[in-house]
């Protein structure tokens, strides 16, 4: 190989390599701060001081159900239960009608005098329809407020957010978030009582 075309190969790969670290560079963008505590009483402390300095784009992070960190992070009531509702009217409505469809207009058949149709003995399978469209309506509801499935999550990329699942708590602060500083969220966080903060990139 001449000279000049090893010089232009030379080139042409260092080229390359900056494309591929500017096209890097764009991607990594900054996620947030991951604190780091090692009881649920700290995580409570923290998550209540967290909400009352004002964040909104923030969530906490445990290996078991916390009792009492809804009022903690200052959350509404959920809204899975209307989901349920009206998914449990649905399945309801719908038992009453296909009862009514069945005996009373599509094969109607006079046994004994009784009526086409009651809503006593149509219940039993109403209400079967009702708990199960009640629990399909749950099972939903939960998966589109949660935006679940989501088979990825920045959060992945810290090796000690694998904890979360034994033996360990966190709250994460979002870099979206409005109220978002480097150092005061930090800060924060450290008077919370994290005795471990790291930036979360994506």
């Amino acid at each position: 190989m001449s000279r000049r075309k090893r010089t232009r190969t030379i080139r042409s790969a260092a080229q390359s390599l900056t494309i591929t670290e500017n096209a890097m560079a764009e991607t990594n963008i900054k996620y947030g701060l991951i604190a780091e505590f090692d009881t649920t009483a700290d995580t409570l402390h923290a998550a209540a001081m967290v909400r009352d300095a004002g964040y909104r784009r923030w969530d906490v992070f445990t290996p078991f159900p916390v009792h009492g960190m809804d009022e903690a992070m200052g959350l509404p009531r959920s809204k899975v239960g209307w989901f349920t509702f009206f998914a449990g009217l649905t399945g309801f409505t719908l038992g009453m009608l296909m009862i009514w469809w069945m005996n009373a207009y599509d094969y109607p058949i006079v046994v004994g005098g009784k009526p086409l149709f009651s809503p006593i003995f149509s219940f039993p399978v109403a209400y079967e329809c009702t708990i199960l469209l009640g629990a399909f309506g749950s099972l939903f509801g939960m998966l589109f407020l949660n935006r679940l499935p989501k088979l990825y999550n920045p959060l992945f990329r810290s090796v000690r957010f694998a904890r979360v699942t034994h033996d360990k708590f966190f709250i994460v602060v979002e870099a979206t978030d409005p109220r978002f500083s480097d150092i005061d969220t930090r800060k924060l966080l450290e008077r919370a009582g994290s005795k471990h903060i790291e930036e979360v990139r994506d």
